[in-house]
């Protein structure tokens, strides 16, 4: 009995002999894996600091152990990629017939048009007047040249109604005043070109110019302020002349030539001090040069005129027909190339920049008579 006994004892002490040594195994394993791992992750930090330049060949295992990963060809430190930001949508060209036009406007000039209104209703003119369409990109950058003086009350008006047209017609524009400066006989065509040389200095992406007296609106906004292949005559129907073109050959009011054109007729000319001649100086630039102007539709060609008492220092040049006869041998000489002129003050306003020049004092004129 007793051996028996013994027997079955030492059976029992056997197995839990082999449990013990199996659980001893089982630990050593674990231990042996946990710690390789702890290694593993460890060596990922240290494979960054300096012992990666002084041990290129063991920071390249490391490396290669991770998924992705790519070993250096020296020991330099890694350079961090760039992640490329995001891009800019490439807008569609601005068509060529906007679709939010209105057609015929309504053109009154009784209101009370405060600057403060004007620059509420036009949000998105940035600082100096400038504008771009924010869904699409237009074919011409335009500048949009008046000449000035003393006409602040006309001004209003006029960028109260130019500002939505131009936004309308999806122009990328900016809206200059070029303001002379003094009490001397006034030069629209001598400011023209100030205005052509100084907007060109701002930005000289411009390669539309839009020539405009400060009291012309237009009455449709279909007249779309852009340059074509030949110069544009724009006012071809104004109120105070019936809506209708006062001779065949006027060019006055508002007007338009690209760039190119303008350099090709040397600008406009300088010497025209006072009123009226130097619009039929320019008609026969363009002619003598071998251009042709092109003019809207007399329906949608119309223009209102804010009225006003004349300037006494804009009174006729007495010496403007003489000119106009001998455009051909003067416009070599007169133009933007002869230009003098010292700008005084550029001053970038909400909805425009003025431009404040000094341009001289006109020559002394035989009396009349």
């Amino acid at each position: 009995m007793s051996r028996v006994l013994g027997g079955t004892l030492e059976r029992v002490c056997k197995a839990v002999l082999l449990l013990c040594l199996l659980h001893f195994l089982v630990a050593v394993i674990l231990y042996f894996d946990v710690y390789a791992q702890h290694l593993a992750f460890f060596s990922r930090f240290s494979a960054r600091g300096p012992t990666r330049a002084l041990h290129p060949a063991a920071s390249s295992s490391t490396n290669c152990s991770r998924p992705n990963a790519t070993a250096p060809s020296s020991g330099l430190p890694e350079v961090p990629s760039v992640r490329p930001g995001p891009t800019a949508p490439v807008l569609p060209p601005c068509p060529d017939s906007p679709p939010g036009l209105v057609g015929r406007l309504l053109i009154e000039f009784t209101s009370p048009m405060p600057l403060e209104r004007v620059q509420r209703e036009n949000p998105g003119v940035l600082l100096g007047g400038r504008y771009t369409p924010p869904d699409c990109t237009p074919a011409q950058t335009v500048a949009v040249i008046i000449p000035f003086r003393h006409r602040e009350h006309h001004l209003r008006y006029w960028l109260h109604y130019l500002h939505p047209i131009l936004r309308r017609q999806r122009l990328r524009y900016g809206i200059y005043v070029i303001n002379q400066h003094g009490e001397d006989t006034f030069n629209r065509a001598k400011l023209l070109n100030v205005g052509f040389l100084e907007a060109l200095k701002e930005d000289a992406a411009y390669d539309c110019f839009i020539f405009s007296d400060v009291d012309l609106v237009p009455m449709d906004d279909r007249n779309l302020y852009r340059c074509g292949d030949q110069p544009r005559h724009f006012a071809i129907a104004m109120d105070k002349f019936g809506f209708r073109l006062p001779y065949a050959g006027y060019f006055g009011g508002v007007s338009g030539l690209s760039k190119a054109q303008f350099l090709r007729i040397n600008g406009f000319p300088n010497e025209y001090w006072g009123w009226g001649g130097e619009d039929d100086d320019i008609f026969n630039r363009i002619s003598l040069t071998g251009m042709k102007i092109s003019r809207p539709d007399i329906r949608i060609g119309r223009y209102r005129m804010i009225k006003h008492d004349r300037d006494k220092h804009n009174e006729p040049n007495p010496q403007r027909f003489t000119k106009i006869q001998n455009t051909k041998l003067t416009m070599k000489r007169d133009g933007i190339g002869s230009v003098r002129y010292q700008v005084l003050e550029v001053s970038r306003q909400p909805l425009f920049t003025n431009i404040t020049v000094d341009i001289g004092r006109p020559p002394s004129w035989p009396p009349r008579g």
